[in-house]
């Protein structure tokens, strides 16, 4: 298992990967309509990538393991660093559903992490979604500690 930084021509996939996704996130998590929801997730996408993985201050990387002889992607990990904070933040990490269980999340963040270390990171931060009971089993493993908790209140009139 490896990560690597993810090539232009693979950022196609894992934008319809992340619209779709973050999109459902966005519907369950504060209530938006479909449409809203994929509108913010187009949004934030574009606003951290505008020009694909070419010149951002983003880390956009494959999770890529060897399965019998050939190299696939069975994921992917997108992070910022805060150098003056020493700090890393994980903003979407996923491996694809047939690959859970597999031990790729658990082996890509240990990878990551003495990546970071390597560099001079000294902390990893990251948001779960409440219903990700899985994704919470996972960090809690590896070591991550709960340092609060997101809340929302729709306002309508």
């Amino acid at each position: 298992m490896m990560l690597r930084k993810m090539r232009q021509e693979e950022f196609p996939a894992y934008r319809d990967y992340f619209i779709e996704d973050y999109s459902r996130e966005i519907m369950l998590n504060y209530g938006r309509s479909s449409e809203d929801a994929i509108t913010q997730a187009k949004q934030e996408l574009s606003r951290s990538f505008p020009n694909g993985v070419e010149q951002t201050n983003q880390e956009l990387q494959c999770i890529e393991v060897n399965r019998q002889g050939l190299a696939q992607v069975v994921g992917y990990l997108w992070y910022s660093i805060d150098r003056q904070e020493r700090a890393a933040f994980i903003c979407d990490f996923y491996v694809a559903e047939k690959y859970r269980g597999q031990s790729y999340g658990k082996q890509a963040m240990q990878t990551l992490e003495h990546s970071l270390q390597r560099d001079g990171i000294h902390q990893i931060k990251l948001r779960v979604a409440f219903h990700n009971k899985r994704a919470f089993a996972l960090y809690e493993t590896l070591g991550f500690a709960v340092t609060g908790f997101n809340m929302a209140k729709n306002v309508s009139a």
